[in-house]
């Protein structure tokens, strides 16, 4: 037995302050051993969304597909996609660089193009500061692609040593993946991920009447947003648990989805926001070592999103951490949750 589950149930209670979080769901799995916990106001088995945590369930169908030989790597998103999407799709400084965008650029956010939903317009506005005020609207595909193509672009694809955080890019897989497999994204989540993997609990949120996940926080208040919700489908949005999202978490880096030695080709890191870095469709949580002296918290592979939700893997401690703290207005609270549970293993 090596987990004391006493000592993890006082992390996920001292947690909840009713003024930054209210409630968390986690699944830790340690050599074998698993704990599933909750406390505050979200209940065991409650759903969620996991936001951006659901790249992962993207990245997977991606990578699902190149095993059958239905895409590759390095092959060109153009291949793929509809000559009004591609036209003008990246111009960086003057030059067209739409046409050498590849799999891989979108996968490893590399591509340098601009984020539709985090990054600021002109004049200083952007989809996510309105969205946390509460202004719901539904973003077609169409639309985010044409408001994607105003925004500056970042870089010239595959620029050495250069990654932006984009999900641009995980709108442009599903498109990629819908259009290869002529079905939409819940369809092959379903097909791939949730029937084989027995997920009773998750699945694409699509329907705006849908109550089913716990309401998101933005600071102490409520943020009701169905339609915002229904729009992020493979860059954001999975609605799942805990306990869900580590049999999935497990299957990922198992081999169950696809080939498990693509897992090595996917650790090709790039700096993307402290003190995260963006591998090939996965990120890796590396504490630097002022902040961690002695390394006792390993480096930490897999997504998080915006929502205070988190699925994470250490291979060298054979651990993983699953959850969230439901509230999308202060980005480290999750983490500093999973940091105070992987020191009481």
């Amino acid at each position: 037995m090596y987990l004391n589950q006493k000592r993890l149930q006082s992390v996920l209670d001292n947690a909840i302050d009713n003024k930054k979080i209210f409630g968390t769901s986690f699944c830790v799995k340690y050599k074998g051993d698993i704990w599933d916990g909750n406390s505050g106001n979200i209940d065991k088995d409650r759903q969620f969304f996991i936001a951006s945590t659901s790249k992962l369930f993207t990245t997977a169908v991606i990578l699902n597909l190149i095993s059958q030989g239905k895409l590759g790597f390095n092959d060109k998103i153009s291949n793929y996609l509809s000559q009004d999407i591609m036209n003008r799709l990246h111009v960086f400084k003057g030059i067209d660089h739409s046409g050498n965008l590849t799999i891989t650029h979108l996968l490893a956010h590399t591509s340098g193009l601009s984020d539709y939903f985090l990054q600021k317009d002109e004049n200083g506005n952007s989809i996510v500061s309105e969205i946390t005020i509460g202004k719901d609207c539904y973003l077609p595909f169409e639309e985010i692609i044409r408001y994607s193509k105003s925004l500056d672009q970042l870089f010239a694809p595959g620029t050495k040593g250069k990654a932006y955080y984009s999900d641009t890019n995980y709108q442009l897989l599903g498109k990629i993946i819908e259009n290869i497999t002529g079905k939409n994204m819940s369809e092959n989540y379903n097909e791939l991920i949730i029937k084989p993997l027995n997920l009773n609990y998750t699945y694409l949120y699509t329907d705006i009447n849908d109550q089913k996940p716990m309401t998101l926080y933005f600071k102490v208040k409520e943020l009701h947003i169905p339609k915002a919700m229904t729009s992020f489908g493979p860059d954001g949005g999975v609605v799942s648990t805990s306990g869900e999202t580590m049999t999935f978490l497990e299957a990922f880096f198992s081999g169950k989805l696809f080939p498990v030695n693509y897992i090595d080709g996917l650790k090709k890191w790039n700096k993307i926001f402290f003190p995260m870095q963006s591998g090939i469709g996965i990120h890796r949580f590396r504490l630097p070592w002022i902040f961690d002296p002695f390394r006792k918290i390993p480096d930490l592979i897999g997504h998080s999103g915006l929502s205070g939700a988190l699925a994470f893997y250490s291979p060298e401690r054979d651990l993983y951490i699953t959850g969230t703290v439901n509230q999308t207005a202060y980005n480290d609270l999750s983490f500093r949750v999973l940091i105070k549970l992987i020191q009481k293993l």
